[in-house]
């Protein structure tokens, strides 16, 4: 598969974060890292700030000059420039188009199932397991005890 000309397809047009996504992971094989090429368009962000509990990430830049948010701040990168997201709140990132041309990187990450998002700056966490109807999103505000529904 060329990373370069590979056809992404929409994924997601909530504003602010319209990017176009091809899964290549498992298209070329691959059981324990996962690959996704992202088209971003001026403007637009992979996802929101995020990290992981279970998965590490790398990003490649193949084509554009993203900006990379992180604990440590804001940076330019430019093609051919690779970065590591380790798992916990030290790989906390986000990946944006501040240009006016478009922006394609390649996202790599272990495969882990279950798994942990969490999104500080709206203070989410999410499950990650293998079953759609599982994977959910919630406010930390809305936890609950551990008993909570539990009669003796």
């Amino acid at each position: 598969m060329n990373l370069l000309t590979v056809v992404t397809e929409a994924w997601n047009e909530q504003s602010g974060f319209g990017s176009r996504l091809a899964r290549i992971g498992m298209s070329i094989g691959a059981e324990r890292i996962g690959g996704s090429v992202y088209d971003l368009p001026p403007g637009e962000s992979v996802c929101p700030f995020h990290f992981h509990y279970g998965v590490e990430e790398w990003l490649v830049v193949l084509e554009g000059r993203p900006t990379l948010r992180t604990p440590d701040g804001e940076q330019v990168l430019e093609p051919w420039d690779a970065a590591s997201f380790p798992v916990g709140p030290a790989g906390a990132h986000l990946v944006r188009n501040d240009t006016p041309e478009s922006v394609r990187i390649l996202m790599l990450s272990t495969v882990a199932n279950p798994s942990i998002a969490v999104y500080p700056d709206s203070d989410k966490i999410g499950t990650r397991p293998d079953v759609d109807t599982d994977r959910l999103d919630f406010l930390r505000s809305s936890a609950i005890d551990y008993w909570t529904g539990e009669g003796a």
